[in-house]
């Protein structure tokens, strides 16, 4: 589901102007579809990734779970890809606006405090200059802390998942996350591990629960769409909690898609899904550069256009570097390199599992 979610993350990041918004209404049915991929459907892709690495961690259970290893694992899979990532865009940021490029589109950079530097660069209390990797970010953050969240979800599941689902929802601080429902959606996923959750049990619901997550997204990108661009604090509410539950609707896809061969070529893309996460919103803010700089009104063009375009450049860019500098792709994507193949000892030990139906090739 990774590559699948983090496909669609790419229409969350689609630039637009004040101008373009789409809750001007001016492009019609256009503006909709904005919404309800953006602000809506799409959304869902943030908390299902967080549940998805709280399952994984502990799905040996806690007393497999090596709290020191894992933090050095963590350090080249996720931190320092993170900052690679982000650093090389604040550099070229840098240099574009030292040169009079860029201003307007990215944050000021060369005249940032160093406090504002720090957080572009690091993203210490604040976004940083790569958006999208604010995920990585508070994923770090929940590692950190996964012990604790390990140990609280053991004992006291209900209450803890409900704590954190008020919080992720309602119109509280952040606190030390950039984006709430990250901490509930990793917890979520811990919790199913550690309680030995059956969620294949939900796979004969695949059908009615696509449907219904679907139904959900375009019930609320109407609300959206009415309100908009600024939301009442129950629509706000509402769409949290549309983002969490959409969880339950990405596994369900994730039954129909397994079924399918080309779900099966999805599930080995590791190293590409990651690529796309870390690399996409910049190439987004060029084209949107570009596309000013050209002066070309018609936006639904561009909308149309961006995302395919970028898609197309990352999947080849990805693989011309995983063919030309193994070594450099391996750092750039946390040593993702797609499907891990299941030892002998693996296949004995499960010797009725189907590998289309597994968990961990969903994941």
């Amino acid at each position: 589901m990774r590559i699948v979610l983090i496909s669609g993350i790419i229409f969350v990041h689609v630039p637009y102007d004040p101008a373009t918004s789409p809750y001007l209404g001016q492009f019609g049915g256009l503006d909709w579809m904005r919404v309800f991929l953006a602000d809506s459907l799409f959304r869902i892709g943030v908390p299902c990734l967080s549940a998805i690495s709280g399952f994984l961690l502990f799905h040996r259970g806690f007393d497999a779970f090596d709290y020191a290893r894992t933090l050095r694992t963590k350090a080249s899979t996720i931190l320092l890809p993170f900052l690679l990532w982000n650093t090389a865009f604040l550099v070229l940021v840098y240099a574009a606006q030292s040169r009079g490029i860029g201003f307007g589109y990215l944050p000021d950079v060369v005249n940032a405090t160093p406090r504002e530097l720090m957080n572009l660069g690091l993203a210490v209390e604040a976004w940083p200059i790569n958006i999208p990797l604010y995920f990585l970010r508070d994923l770090l953050l929940c590692l950190v802390l996964s012990p604790l969240i390990a140990l609280a979800v053991l004992r006291y599941p209900r209450t803890v998942l409900a704590l954190m689902l008020a919080y992720a929802v309602l119109p509280l601080p952040n606190g030390i996350f950039l984006k709430k429902s990250i901490l509930f959606g990793f917890s979520f996923g811990v919790c199913a591990a550690l309680h030995r959750l059956d969620i294949r049990r939900l796979d004969r619901f695949a059908v009615p629960m696509v449907l219904a997550v679907l139904a959900m997204a375009v019930l609320l990108s109407l609300a959206l769409y009415a309100y908009g661009p600024e939301f009442p604090a129950w629509l706000s509410t509402l769409r949290s909690l549309a983002a969490i539950a959409g969880i339950f609707g990405a596994w369900a896809l994730s039954a129909l898609l397994i079924r399918t061969g080309p779900g099966q070529a999805l599930s080995r893309m590791g190293g590409l899904s990651f690529w796309i996460f870390c690399a996409h919103y910049p190439l987004l803010v060029l084209f949107w550069m570009v596309w000013n700089r050209l002066g070309i009104p018609d936006y639904p063009l561009f909308y149309a256009a961006s995302p395919v375009l970028a898609l197309a450049i990352l999947v080849a860019s990805h693989a011309a570097a995983r063919r030309f500098t193994p070594s450099l792709h391996a750092i750039l994507t946390g040593r993702r390199l797609g499907e891990r193949k299941r030892t002998a000892a693996e296949r004995n030990q499960h010797p009725t599992m189907k590998p289309a139906g597994s968990v961990a090739q969903r994941r």
